[in-house]
C-alpha cells in the first residue's frame, strides 16, 4: 500500500508528501500554499526539469518544443487539454529546446515536438511528432501510473 506520494510543487519546486487516499487535485504546497495541480503544463528550466523528473512519484510528461516549430504550436492546445484532463495522475511540463539546449542534448532530441514520459528518473515512453488530442490521449493512457 502506498501511504504517500511525493509531489513537486510547480511554483516553488518544494517536494510535498500527499496522502495516496487524498484528492491530490485539492492539495496545496506546504511551503508556498499554491495548488500542486492547476491543470496546466509548466515551463521548466534544467533545474526544475531535474527536480520534477527525479522527485515526483507520479509519471512526468515532458514536451520538448521550440517557438519556431509549427507542429509544436499545433500540438500545444492538445497538450494543454491533456494536462487539464489527466492531472493529478500525471505531471505535465514543457521544455523549450532553444532555451534549454543542454537538456535537448542530454536526451538527444533531434526532432520536435518530442514527448517523453519519465517515472522516478527513468524514461518509460517517448513519442516524436505532433499528435492530435485523441492520439495524445491514447498515448498518455498507456503510461503506467505509480
Amino acid at each position: 500500500m502506498h501511504g504517500t506520494n511525493n509531489i513537486v510543487c510547480p511554483q516553488c519546486l518544494s517536494v510535498n508528501r500527499v496522502a495516496a487516499d487524498r484528492d491530490a487535485k485539492q492539495a496545496k504546497c506546504g511551503k508556498c500554499k499554491k495548488p500542486l495541480f492547476d491543470g496546466h503544463p509548466h515551463a521548466v528550466d534544467q533545474a526544475a526539469f531535474d527536480r520534477h523528473v527525479m522527485r515526483n512519484d507520479i509519471p512526468v510528461i515532458s514536451d520538448f518544443w521550440a517557438e519556431w516549430c509549427g507542429p509544436c504550436k499545433m500540438m500545444a492546445p492538445a497538450f494543454e487539454a491533456a494536462a487539464a484532463e489527466m492531472e493529478p495522475r500525471l505531471r505535465f511540463i514543457k521544455v523549450d529546446t532553444e532555451a534549454e539546449q543542454a537538456l535537448a542534448a542530454r536526451f538527444q532530441i533531434r526532432s520536435i515536438p518530442m514527448l517523453m514520459a519519465f517515472h522516478k528518473g527513468a524514461i518509460v515512453a517517448k513519442q516524436a511528432g505532433a499528435m492530435d488530442r485523441s492520439t495524445l490521449r491514447t498515448w498518455l493512457a498507456s503510461i503506467p501510473a505509480t
